[in-house]
């Protein structure tokens, strides 16, 4: 059992695949970390599963957190229902109110994706810029932006959602890639084409078979022909992505998160890959891979339990 601490915070991140708790002390030192598999279809089991690894976490340390930040995939509108692309048990739900009525300890609530940028922008790879994007690329894509350390969500929540923006209709046409239906409802995100799941369904769609990124990426380095043209595509995709986010906020880094951030080509070849979507004499900022790995998402909501950020997000 870690020693008591009378200044523990819990930061859950609910992820497509994981969720994930991390208990933080005033200095945000980790005490204490747990990781389960996201319950998928299930939303009684799913808010059971929180409630079960915030118990988890009490008995180790010995005493209950004084409050917990729970970073949500997706948003929630102005009656409190979740829309969640990647957790699709939790839309149409009051998910916050569920959890509150479940957990007898102040919550706040932030989006997962956010404060992944927030975690990064505090003691992370974007420490002391004046600016920076977290851009996570995983089961789904998303992110948030960050300027001077604080977080900026927006009138709905929203800024930083950049996995919803349309691809260009004639990126599609060069690469032969179908319009996708996408779980938010829209058509042709980027987040279908540029995320893990995305580069899996490029080479599928170009007749592979692959399950996931990693099996991708495998297949490449061994020399796979159909899994190397996945990756170009993909990359040139996420270029393009990158570079409307250059023009759109113009950050002065840009942080990776996720399962593809771990792909260590990504940080030499996706500069020329930028620039090749932007005119002439914009500088690309640097592309950097997390600090915190992916387990920023949940330091990121321990930062809305502990207070520690300057501003909260949006709805939190």
């Amino acid at each position: 059992m870690a020693e008591p601490t009378a200044h523990a915070g819990y930061g859950i991140d609910i992820g497509g695949t994981k969720t994930e708790l991390v208990a933080c002390d005033a200095a945000l030192q980790v005490l204490w970390r747990q990781r389960i598999a996201t319950p998928q279809g299930d939303y009684p089991g799913f808010l059971q599963a929180v409630v079960d690894l915030v118990a988890a976490a009490d008995a180790a340390l010995g005493q209950r957190a004084g409050a917990i930040g729970i970073a949500l995939p997706g948003v929630r509108d102005r009656d409190g229902r979740q829309l969640s692309a990647n957790v699709p048990a939790l839309t149409g739900q009051q998910v916050a109110a569920d959890l509150q009525a479940r957990l007898s300890v102040p919550l706040r609530f932030g989006n997962d994706l956010q404060c992944f940028a927030l975690s990064e922008a505090h003691g992370g790879a974007a420490d002391g810029y004046p600016s920076m994007f977290g851009a996570i690329l995983g089961t789904g894509a998303g992110g948030g932006f960050c300027a001077q350390g604080r977080l900026l969500a927006g009138f709905n929540g929203l800024a930083g959602e950049w996995g919803h923006w349309s691809v260009p209709a004639h990126l599609l046409q060069r690469h032969g890639l179908p319009l996708l239906d996408c779980g938010c409802g829209l058509r042709g995100c980027l987040e279908r084409y540029v995320s893990g799941s995305g580069l899996a369904m490029i080479e599928r769609h170009l007749g592979g078979s692959a399950a996931n990124a990693s099996a991708v990426i495998a297949l490449a380095d061994a020399g796979d022909v159909r899994a190397g043209h996945a990756l170009d595509i993909h990359r040139d995709l996420l270029g393009h992505s990158l570079a409307a986010l250059v023009l759109a906020l113009d950050p002065h880094i840009i942080v990776l998160g996720g399962g593809l951030s771990r792909h260590a080509p990504l940080y030499e070849q996706l500069p020329a890959a930028v620039a090749r979507h932007l005119f002439s004499g914009v500088q690309v900022p640097p592309i950097v891979p997390p600090h915190f790995g992916d387990a920023g998402g949940a330091r990121g909501a321990a930062l809305l339990a502990l207070d520690s950020p300057p501003t909260q997000p949006s709805g939190a």
